[in-house]
């Protein structure tokens, strides 16, 4: 047989390569950017904030029922800070210095209670006194338009009677409601525990103030802790803001509320003004409930003047909350105004008014953290 020689290959052409073969993963290969220590370690970091973060939100949604104190106490807790501070200045221990803050709150309640319920049992009782008769009057008011009493769809109406009828069973509904003292009692206790509670949670986070940013803190990555410092002093920049808007908002309602009372003549315009500023704290509905014992008060002098009283209240609560309430929140969160009453109406749908409370606050936290993290994810402003 003859040898069969292979084609010769061009002059200078490169020498044919066999077809690599794709090189197979091994195990190593897999593993070793999964193994990188400094890479897994920032995701186990991660992995265990969000795990840390799932846990709270756990043991908040079993805590649902004393929520409330929780969140009462962080806020006594957050404004106490600056007078404790001030104490500290003087050389006072923090505890002392708590408990000096905590002893003008008391005090303040303790004014405020002896100033308010006194004037709202002599109301009630002359509104009770009165209540007759004013009904009485209607009614021959009305008889005396209509030259008799008045029907609709075939039904008289008589105030007189249904007043009368109203006053005999106030006090047996009264005690079917409230006159077991089993129930007064536990309700009493239920209410004492619920003031302790949060007494005791702004102690412990006055007290704890610092430690609890170096715990908060620990759970960031390294890499990381410098955004967290940054973010940690905007959100609390952000809340002194929110806190002082709503005590110049319902500083308003109260003065402006306080002198329409003088005005219009009815007793004890401060106490009035009072309740109005206090209730104000409570967003949106709070001056509609500061405004109930105002109009009882002047229902108990004549019924011109609480209808007066009623309108006074009413302009006043609608021109506050509607025009400057948005804009002195939005400068104080940077929100735009549509979006503060978003959260509030968001608020109030998943926690009613403990919501509303809370509502703005985590709506400016979101947009601070979006403004953060945004510019740094995709390098243009947000």
């Amino acid at each position: 047989m003859r040898n069969v020689r292979p084609p010769s290959r061009a002059r200078g052409s490169a020498p044919e390569s066999e077809p690599e073969e794709p090189t197979p993963l091994t195990a190593v290969g897999i593993s070793a950017w999964s193994l990188d220590p400094k890479r897994r370690r920032r995701y186990l970091q991660v992995a265990f904030g969000f795990a840390a973060l799932t846990i709270a939100i756990i043991v908040l949604y079993l805590l649902r029922d004393f929520l409330g104190a929780f969140v009462l106490g962080a806020a006594i807790a957050f404004l106490i800070q600056p007078g404790v501070v001030r104490l500290m200045g003087f050389g006072l221990p923090r505890a002392a210095a708590i408990g000096v803050m905590f002893l003008v709150i008391i005090a303040a309640l303790a004014g405020l209670v002896l100033l308010v319920v006194p004037l709202g049992v002599s109301e009630v009782a002359q509104l009770q006194r009165q209540a007759p008769g004013l009904a009485a009057a209607a009614q021959d008011r009305i008889n005396s338009l209509q030259g008799s009493p008045v029907e609709i769809f075939g039904f008289k109406i008589d105030i007189k009677a249904a007043t009368d009828s109203i006053n005999s069973h106030t006090r047996e509904f009264l005690l079917g409601q409230f006159g077991n003292a089993v129930s007064i009692g536990l309700t009493a206790l239920t209410t004492l525990l619920q003031i302790l509670l949060t007494f005791i949670v702004a102690f412990l986070l006055a007290l704890d103030a610092a430690s609890i940013k170096r715990v908060l803190r620990r759970f960031v990555p390294p890499d990381y802790r410098t955004d967290f410092d940054q973010i940690w002093r905007r959100i609390r920049k952000m809340l002194y803001a929110y806190m002082r808007g709503q005590l110049i908002i319902a500083g308003m309602i109260g003065i402006l509320s306080g002198i329409a009372c003088w005005v219009l003549g009815l007793a004890d315009p401060v106490a009035l003004g009072l309740i109005a500023g206090i209730t104000a704290l409570i967003p949106y509905i709070g001056p509609f409930i500061g405004a109930v014992p105002a109009i009882l008060v002047g229902l108990a002098a004549a019924p011109i003047k609480a209808l007066l009283v009623a309108i006074a209240y009413f302009v006043i609560s609608n021109v506050i909350l509607n025009f400057v309430y948005p804009k002195v929140m939005g400068d104080a969160v940077k929100l735009p105004p549509v979006l503060i009453i978003v959260a509030f109406i968001a608020g109030f749908s998943w926690a009613g008014i403990l919501g509303m409370f809370v509502a703005v606050p985590l709506a400016a936290t979101l947009r601070i953290l979006f403004d953060h993290i945004y510019p740094r994810l995709y390098e243009k402003p947000a």
